[in-house]
């Protein structure tokens, strides 16, 4: 675990194009903010067993050493063309790039780290440890897209899930205040909430009947009102919010809208009708399929 002290943003990164779109990302993003950026790239040694002396990190030879100090080096070279003046700090680490970034962060941080990576090893960049990552880090963690499309930082628009529980309570003042820092942001909260249907629904249809949309919304309205009457500040007041309802799933609730954001935030947990919206199956969907930065904030992030 990392000391409390100065917020820093840190990335992972692994050589590939992937880890250079989420560095940056990274870079501009803790220049934004007047932090430092901390680079870190993981051999993901292997641990000897011993019967005296307990599990040992393998340790690198020569030639896998000076590979990873490239890696670096190329990565603070391309962060000097981007940021000249941003504070850098590069590590080179023995562990797997999940617990080597986990242990290199606290809760001012900021984690970020691309959506897929490549080589032998598959970096902190491999959506499956970005997963790992997102579940148990103490600070927000963003994953960036390996899409074409560009990304944004300092994001202007954001799309933020919520399901009334604590943990989207977290997401949505989280969302505000990052739209806070742009000028003319705003925030889209969607609400992915379907009726469950007692009867035979195809039976329903064909006699006319339909779900009570207009007090689906309504209920929709009310639960962001009264989340945002909770969250809402000064700093954040003045920033625009509009809500959705989609009679969808979750996740598809939260790619579609946020297809054209610049940012997507969820929770680490939901609550009811869509329990894990956010860290389950719903959120590890949102980060395999947004084509735009998704931010994921831990279970420890709530707004009293």
């Amino acid at each position: 675990m990392a000391e409390n002290g100065t917020p820093k943003v840190a990335v992972g990164v692994d050589g590939s194009a992937t880890a250079e779109r989420a560095l940056g990302w990274a870079a501009s993003e803790a220049a934004h903010r007047g932090w430092p950026l901390h680079v870190v790239h993981a051999l993901a040694m292997p641990l000897v067993m011993s019967v005296y002396a307990g599990p040992t990190r393998f340790p690198p030879n020569e030639e896998i050493t000076e590979q990873g100090q490239r890696v670096l080096s190329r990565a603070e070279a391309h962060v000097r063309e981007l940021e000249p003046d941003l504070p850098v700090e590069t590590a080179l680490a023995l562990e797997d790039p999940a617990k080597a970034l986990l242990r290199r962060t606290g809760p001012k941080d900021l984690l970020v780290t691309g959506s897929r990576g490549l080589g032998a090893a598959r970096s902190a960049l491999e959506s499956s440890v970005s997963v790992r990552l997102a579940a148990r880090a103490e600070c927000p963690v963003v994953v960036v897209p390996e899409s074409e499309a560009s990304v944004v930082t300092a994001p202007r628009r954001i799309v933020v899930g919520v399901d009334g529980s604590d943990y989207s309570r977290g997401a949505l003042d989280f969302a505000l205040r990052e739209a806070a820092r742009a000028e003319g942001g705003s925030v889209v909260v969607v609400h992915g909430w379907r009726m469950p249907l007692p009867f035979d629904s195809e039976e329903l249809a064909q006699s006319g009947w339909s779900p009570p949309n207009d007090l689906l919304d309504q209920r929709s309205q009310e639960m962001v009102s009264d989340m945002l009457a909770l969250v809402q500040d000064e700093e954040t007041r003045h920033v625009g919010v509009s809500v959705v309802r989609l009679d969808t799933d979750p996740a598809d609730a939260l790619v579609d809208t946020g297809a054209t954001a610049d940012m997507i935030v969820v929770g680490s947990r939901g609550r009811g009708s869509v329990r894990g919206l956010l860290l389950g199956s719903v959120s590890q969907g949102v980060l395999h399929r947004a084509t735009v930065p998704v931010t994921v904030l831990p279970r420890a992030i709530r707004k009293h």
